[in-house]
């Protein structure tokens, strides 16, 4: 059982003592006439005074003898409240006194009068509690630092730094400013499984768990790509889903386990229509959250406004590497060279972990202002079509800003009979140690053969969006509540 801290048995005192006067220390209804916001525009507007009543939770109180000063917080914004005990009465004064802490939450009614230091405060005529706090906020809760707690209690971090709640304030308007840039197009929203059969759409290890009444293995969506391009083949001519995505794959600190995603489908588009789109949506959305296409990324100052400059993933990696990865058409070769430039890379790497490892490693970061790389090998992207007169080069794009990786885009693979191929050849990678291999998907080859058109494709992670668009350098910075290991 735990044990109770000197200041938590105090609290609790309170509780009892506030229940023995015959009060709810946990009311079910409360009475609220305005936020806080909404009173001090008003007040500052020069409105009638009227008798207003005001929620929310106590953050300061001082006590000055027969008055009080505090401060309480609600959804919109912080007030100050004033209690007289010639106002209120000597029995009532004294309840606030002795049995109210900072972190309870409180009801008080009263009008408003600006003070001599010009805040706006509400002089309290009745209060009453509305919940009583148990445990106190941490020690120096003003500006709580520890990484550790604010992630494991993600409500005192809210509570403790406004900065914070601004930052998941703006994740939620890049949301909502996404999907009106997708209504506004024509796309259709739409709800795809979360467990599936066979996983796909991606190169990553999946989440297993097991279906007991039909005894059957599920995986958690590593992608939603393969149903929403059924969705093209049945008619739907742009689909988006916003969804929750799986990977057992690392943490860092631009990986987490469970992670948003979006992803639009478009017939009749490639990738080169796609591209046009990525560029106009995400700097829309700098426009309509911050008000700027122009942002600061960890000390750099970065124009999102497009149009954003391609070039090609070979030419990339040749120019910060040395290496054509052309010129090394077996794995070995490529292991080797990448060796020769001081690489650290596992052994028995497929070609395409290789040249991903490149690129990671020595262009990923230097890409700070927004770029397009284009035209990607075909063995990293088995659901990609292959570029005419490039039979090893795919129509892929990859849109990088400050140094990450926001989106991935193709032109979609529409040829059933090429996508078994590459499937089968994905096997063999699998078979050969490759656990991010994609696997065969036989209903998907059975929807594909009833004809798909042109199609592109994108998915783009929220979490590093909001990174960007917040200047967070840690995704656990702008997901509430971030994976963490069991304490």
């Amino acid at each position: 059982m735990e044990r109770l801290s000197d200041l938590e048995r105090q609290r609790r005192i309170k509780l009892e003592r506030i229940r023995e006067r015959g009060l709810d220390p946990y009311p079910p209804q409360v009475r609220r006439t305005h936020t806080v916001a909404e009173a001090i525009l008003e007040f500052q507007a020069g409105e009638p005074e009227r008798e207003i009543s005001l929620v929310g939770r106590l953050m300061s109180i001082r006590v000055m003898g027969k008055s009080t000063f505090a401060h309480i917080e609600d959804g919109s914004g912080h007030i100050q409240i004033y209690l007289r005990q010639d106002s209120l009465g000597e029995e009532a004064y004294e309840f606030f006194r002795r049995d109210f802490d900072i972190g309870d939450f409180i009801g008080a009614t009263g009008q408003l009068f600006c003070t001599c230091s010009g805040e706006t405060t509400l002089q309290v005529g009745d209060f009453r509690m509305l919940a009583k706090s148990l445990r106190p906020l941490p020690e120096k809760w003003h500006g709580l630092k520890d990484v550790e707690t604010r992630y494991r209690q993600r409500y005192l971090d809210l509570i403790a730094n406004k900065e914070v709640r601004e930052i998941f304030l703006i994740r939620a308007r890049i949301v909502s400013t996404l999907r009106r840039f997708l209504d506004e197009r024509g796309f259709l929203e739409v709800e795809t499984p979360i467990l599936q059969p066979i996983y796909g759409g991606a190169a990553a290890r999946p989440f297993v768990t097991h279906h007991n009444v039909l005894d059957q293995d599920l995986y958690l969506r590593i992608s939603d790509e393969l149903y929403l391009k059924r969705l093209i083949i049945g008619g739907y001519e742009r689909v988006y889903e916003i969804s929750k995505d799986f990977r057992n794959e690392g943490v860092s600190h631009k990986h987490n386990p469970e992670f948003t995603q979006l992803e639009f489908y478009q017939a009749y588009a490639d990738y080169n229509d796609v591209m046009k789109m990525a560029e106009q949506m995400i700097s829309h959305v700098a426009q309509e959250v911050l008000g700027a296409t122009r942002i600061t990324y960890q000390g750099n100052e970065i124009d999102l406004a497009p149009p954003w400059p391609r070039r090609s993933l070979r030419q990339a990696i040749k120019e910060e590497t040395g290496i054509d990865y052309q010129d090394y058409p077996d794995a070995q070769g490529l292991y080797q060279a990448i060796r020769t430039i001081g690489g650290n890379v596992e052994p028995k790497a497929t070609r395409g972990k290789l040249i991903d490892a490149l690129l990671s490693n020595y262009v990923e970061p230097k890409l700070i202002q927004p770029t397009f790389l284009v035209d990607y090998p075909l063995e990293v992207s088995p659901l990609a079509k292959r570029k005419p007169g490039h039979p090893e080069t795919v129509e892929r794009f990859e849109g990088f800003v400050g140094g990450i990786e926001v989106c991935n885009a193709f032109t979609e693979l529409n040829d059933p009979l090429d996508q078994e191929e590459r499937f089968l050849a994905q096997g063999r990678a699998y078979e050969a140690g490759d656990e991010e291999a994609h696997q065969m998907d036989e209903d998907w080859l059975t929807a594909l053969s009833y004809g798909m058109p042109p199609t592109g494709g994108f998915g783009m992670g929220i979490d590093r969006l909001a990174m960007l668009l917040t200047d967070q350098a840690s995704i656990r910075e702008v997901i509430l509540f971030p994976h963490l290991r069991t304490k």
